[in-house]
């Protein structure tokens, strides 16, 4: 224990009081015993520390601070270093704002493209997504603050994402939903982790022995503090007891007596609160102390500087008919598209940032001295409206002036936000209603695409090119005016796969349907590994992306700890490639996808340079879980490596012979033909119990503390189904006016509990139960205990804190 000196000098309240936050992003401080007070923050892609009135979904302004592209454009570079060089900005602006720990990054599995959070991940691959998201918390810690990578774990859907239920088997969590976690935890060495809201397999992850103990601490070594998502806490006792430590944003005294009840009452022992109180102390005084040496500014025009690089790396291009990009010297430019004046440049919810500026396409076109003419722009549609036929004229009639359109489409900040899921993947009408209108009468379009997560493309034929430019950040327009322009040639690949469409996604019939199981049917076959594994046509493939130049591909030895091959750069222009190691076993006698990302590389090369790239192979290459004997195994034989520049264009191949653990097949015996084939779409019920080696969960709304708000209407009393009603219709009264309220979806989707956690201490979990008894029938009763509960509360929250202040 690296801090008994302390703990010793504390009683059991004091202990307990530090395992909970005193504000919405604030630790608490005991002054009388050299403990201050830390502060978190939101900051996957750009510091939101929030200067008035605090709250945990980003409705109320923040600090100025540099966006960065957002996690899943980042991705799109492939660019390990260039993620470390933004998580140490993003760590430097942290400290110069008095931020000790930063909300973030994000790595969960971009399960499905409906995700309203997709755009916070890095990829749907858990190779991709780890190293990544690693490099982003080495360069968050150089300065001695902390990253805290999220969303520990299996959190794909913000439906009902503080009840919901993710019910998998060992294997798709350890192999797909932990693997990223794992490379974080032991290659960067987080000093914290944030849980999920989630249940896993039927208990929450804040309080799941297996994830926070067996595997996190004992498997992987983490040493660190585990936090709570805000609210994120059910049974505080047994969040401490299996490896929880900080219980945010701000439970009250309630909270801090639930703690000490448990340990005085022999649920837990007042060791496992000592022991979580080290993991507290240390990440405090340690963050502290840097955030005490750090200086107080920072250099905004090279982190803008820094944000328009990353945006450019990101930027994929999709298609490009003819060579129509780059643009041309003295080529007649019109600019269709609100996008153009108005960027949609990140995610909505507790991610957005308050940007120290923004840049604009449309200016960026203005400013370009590349002798392009532009001859005018155009909105061509409202942003979350019709295309009315005035817009559509005037872009016609200007499109009609020029050599080639640039539409800036894109998905709208209502499309794709923390709190909900996309309904669908398509365009907004309006949109592809102007991109014909416009192609009819001039058939060179270039479409630039704004969005954060995949979306169908029916009408890309349309355009002789298409350029994803994610979500750029407040430099992303600038970035995309110098792909455009051929400043700088396109490098970025996909880290999603785009589908053909929803109906083609493998998640589809299990992703945000109704009741709280979430059942992932698909099993390893998320993405790609699904795709290819079933012969299902995409519209771009995973790793995909065009360049102004081309590549050829050498040379290439192997044997099981990697490759090496030549990388020759054969176009004209400078440009940079990335190469990728897929691992495959074609005779597998234990079921896998077809093939599987375990290596990447990103090469710059001058025109005609040639060099040799190295891919190395880790633990991680040839190794799958095993259910049977509880651990990882190795299937031995023969394995092909496949090197590609995406996952459908593998250019080179090699076989190695790879030594197994002679395993015994954790499969043998069941029916699990559909996991054999990857058919996945066709799992039937005793397939998935198979899989899973027990019986579905019953899924079934109960009427006690985690019960939603949402779902007040299932209970027996008047007052709630009145509630629910009010809620309900608030929620589709936003809906219906195209601005959803997160805060009424955020109410919606919340359980009862979370009502004593996320007031301040104003509700107490007495008080809650006192809703119960109201909601199950007992109304006078039900509501005297509340009455009864708010008083007593009120009395105890003052009497503590008066003993706290005092010690």
């Amino acid at each position: 224990m690296k801090h008994a000196d302390i703990i010793q000098t504390l009683n059991l309240e004091q202990k307990c009081a530090l395992l909970s936050g005193e504000t919405v992003f604030t630790t608490r401080a005991l002054p009388g015993k050299g403990i201050p007070a830390i502060t978190l923050s939101d900051g996957p892609n750009g510091v939101r520390k929030q200067a008035g009135a605090a709250d945990h979904l980003g409705l109320n302004p923040s600090v100025p601070a540099t966006c960065f592209p957002t996690s899943s454009a980042t991705a799109c570079s492939w660019d390990e270093k260039l993620g470390e060089a933004v998580g140490e900005a993003l760590g430097e602006e942290a400290a110069a704002q008095e931020v000790a720990v930063l909300l973030g990054p994000g790595l969960n599995i971009q399960r499905s493209p409906l995700c309203g959070r997709d755009f916070e991940y890095f990829s749907e691959d858990p190779i991709l997504a780890g190293r990544m998201a690693a490099a982003y918390v080495r360069g968050i810690q150089k300065n001695g603050v902390s990253a805290c990578p999220k969303h520990f774990a299996v959190n794909s859907q913000e439906l009902r994402r503080m009840a919901s239920d993710s019910v998998l088997d060992e294997r798709t969590l350890r192999e797909l939903y932990l693997t990223g976690f794992e490379i974080v935890v032991k290659e960067a060495k987080p000093k914290t982790i944030m849980t999920s809201y989630n249940l896993i397999n039927g208990t929450y992850a804040n309080e799941n022995a297996h994830l926070l103990q067996d595997i996190l601490r004992k498997d992987w070594g983490f040493d660190g503090a585990v936090v709570t998502d805000w609210g994120g806490s059910n049974d505080h006792a047994l969040g401490v007891k299996n490896g929880s430590t900080l219980e945010m944003p701000c439970p009250g005294g309630d909270s801090i007596r639930e703690l000490m009840k448990a340990v005085q009452g022999g649920k837990i022992s007042e060791a496992d609160v000592d022991a979580r109180l080290d993991e507290m102390l240390e990440l405090v005084l340690s963050t502290h102390a840097a955030v005490e040496k750090a200086p107080r500014t920072f250099d905004a025009a090279a982190h803008h500087k820094l944000a328009r690089r990353a945006a450019a790396e990101s930027i994929v291009l999709l298609r490009n008919e003819g060579g129509i990009l780059p643009l041309k010297p003295n080529e007649k430019l019109a600019v269709i598209g609100d996008f153009a004046e108005t960027p949609r440049y990140q995610g909505a919810g507790s991610s957005a940032v308050n940007a120290l500026q923004v840049d604009t396409l449309l200016d960026s076109i203005k400013a370009d001295d590349s002798g392009i003419t532009f001859v005018g722009y155009a909105s061509g549609f409202e942003r979350q409206g019709a295309a009315g036929a005035e817009k559509l004229e005037e872009a016609v009639a200007l499109a009609k002036k020029a050599d080639t359109v640039l539409l800036c489409l894109g998905l709208d900040e209502l499309r794709e936000s923390e709190g909900l899921d996309r309904a669908d993947m398509k365009l907004a009408e309006n949109q592809q209603r102007l991109l014909a209108v416009v192609a009819a009468v001039n058939p060179n379009v270039v479409v630039l695409l704004s969005a954060g997560a995949p979306v169908e493309t029916p009408w890309a034929g349309q355009c002789r090119a298409l350029v994803y430019g994610a979500l750029g950040g407040q430099a992303g327009a600038g970035a995309a005016a110098d792909i455009l322009t051929g400043k700088l040639c396109p490098c970025g690949k996909l880290s999603q796969t785009w589908a053909q469409g929803h109906d083609d996604t493998p998640a589809k019939a299990n992703f945000g349907g109704e009741g709280r199981n979430v059942e992932y049917r698909e099993g390893l076959y998320v993405g790609y590994r699904y795709y290819q594994t079933a012969g299902v046509p995409v519209a771009f493939p995973f790793g995909y992306g065009l360049s102004y130049t081309t590549f050829e591909y050498s040379d290439l030895k192997a044997d099981e700890k990697g490759v090496t091959l030549t990388v020759t750069n054969t176009g004209s222009c400078a440009g940079a490639e990335i190469v990728q190691l897929y691992v495959a076993k074609q005779d597998a006698k234990i079921f896998r996808p077809a093939q599987e990302l375990k290596g990447f590389a990103k090469v710059f090369l001058a025109p005609g340079e040639s060099r040799t790239v190295s891919i190395a192979l880790d633990d991680k290459a040839f190794r799958y879980w095993n259910v049977k004997t509880d651990r990882w195994e190795v299937e031995g034989g023969s394995y092909q490596l496949r090197v590609g520049a995406s996952s459908a264009d593998i250019r080179l191949t090699a076989e190695v012979s790879v030594k197994g653990t002679d395993a015994p097949d954790p499969y043998e015996g069941l029916d699990l033909l559909h996991y054999v084939s990857g058919q996945i779409a066709y799992v039937t019920d005793a397939e998935f119990e198979a899989l899973l080696g027990h019986p579905i969960p019953a899924d079934v709304v109960r009427i006690d503390r985690n019960m939603t708000l949402g779902e007040m209407d299932h209970g027996r009393s008047p007052l709630g189904w009145v509630a629910q009603k009010v809620l309900r219709c608030r929620l589709d009264s936003s809906f219906a006016k195209g601005t959803p309220d997160l805060n009424t979806v955020f109410q919606y989707n919340m359980p009862l509990r979370a009502l004593a956690k996320m007031t301040n201490g104003m509700v107490s979990m007495g008080m809650v139960d006192g809703l119960v008894w109201e909601l199950k029938g007992f109304w006078l009763v039900g509501i005297l205990r509340v009455v009864y509960e708010f008083v007593k509360n009120l009395s105890l929250n003052s009497q503590m804190e008066n003993r706290l202040k005092n010690s």
